[in-house]
This record gives structure tokens, C-alpha cells and sequence, in this order.
């Protein structure tokens, strides 16, 4: 439920209305259809309930699928990134977490182990972590 509210803070009005315009379409036409019903001309009444009824269909289908796609933007993952340090002196690689402030040719305050120079990022890189799904859809 906490995700659902999350979602309606971030839609703008825009987007409400862009998704409230065919819905009120929809019953306005349905509308139209019970009154002509009502009136006695069953013929039109029922091109306008139909015709109604259809545009409430790919309304609600349409919001489904917009809030489905949505729901799966949001939760994708972002990979996590690497820092690779090498010292410049005997060539010795060391990989951590990138951290804020991190870029390629820095020299850190991080030491080698082997001859106490201070190494520099020689590399920065998102590791890509494929899911196992799409290994599986890979190799049938």
C-alpha cells in the first residue's frame, strides 16, 4: 500500500488527466446510451452503451498496463559500482567500492601493501549482474 502512495505523489496533474479524460468519456457515453434507452430508441441507445462500454475497456486496460510498466521501472536495481586502484610503482591492482568524489588518474591516500606508494584509480566500472532468467531464455 506504502508503494501505491508513493506512486500517486509522483504523478503530475497532467498524467491524472491524460488517464481521467477516456474515463470520463466513457461514462458520459454510457450516459448517453441509458438515456437514449430510457427515451425509447433502443438503437442508439445501444451503439452509445456499446461504444461506451468498449472505450471504459481499453481505458482501464490502458491504465493497467501504464501502471505495470511503471511498477517494474521502479523496481530495477542499480548495479553496483567498482574502483580499481593500482599503484603505479610495481603494478599491484586492488578493487573496492566506488566512493563519492571518486575519478579515473586520483591519486588516494591508500597505501600499497607492497612498496607504501600511494595508488592511483586506474578504472572505474558497473558490475553487471544478468538475471538468471535471461541465462536460462539463452541457452534453451
Amino acid at each position: 500500500m506504502s508503494n501505491t502512495a508513493s506512486l500517486s505523489k509522483k504523478a503530475s496533474p497532467f498524467q491524472v488527466a491524460v488517464f481521467l479524460v477516456p474515463l470520463l468519456f466513457a461514462l458520459v457515453l454510457i450516459y448517453f446510451g441509458v438515456t437514449e434507452y430510457v427515451v425509447g430508441r433502443a438503437d442508439s441507445g445501444s451503439f452509445w452503451l456499446t461504444l461506451g462500454m468498449v472505450t471504459l475497456v481499453f481505458s482501464v486496460y490502458w491504465i493497467y498496463q501504464t501502471r505495470k510498466r511503471i511498477l517494474k521501472l521502479m523496481s530495477v536495481e542499480m548495479q553496483p559500482l567498482s574502483t580499481t586502484l593500482q599503484c603505479r610503482k610495481c603494478g599491484l591492482k586492488n578493487v573496492r567500492e566506488f566512493q563519492r568524489g571518486d575519478f579515473v588518474f586520483k591519486q588516494t591516500d591508500q597505501a600499497c601493501p607492497k612498496d607504501n606508494e600511494k595508488m592511483m584509480i586506474s578504472a572505474i566500472y558497473r558490475e553487471v549482474k544478468e538475471k538468471e532468467k535471461g541465462r536460462e531464455e539463452a541457452n534453451p
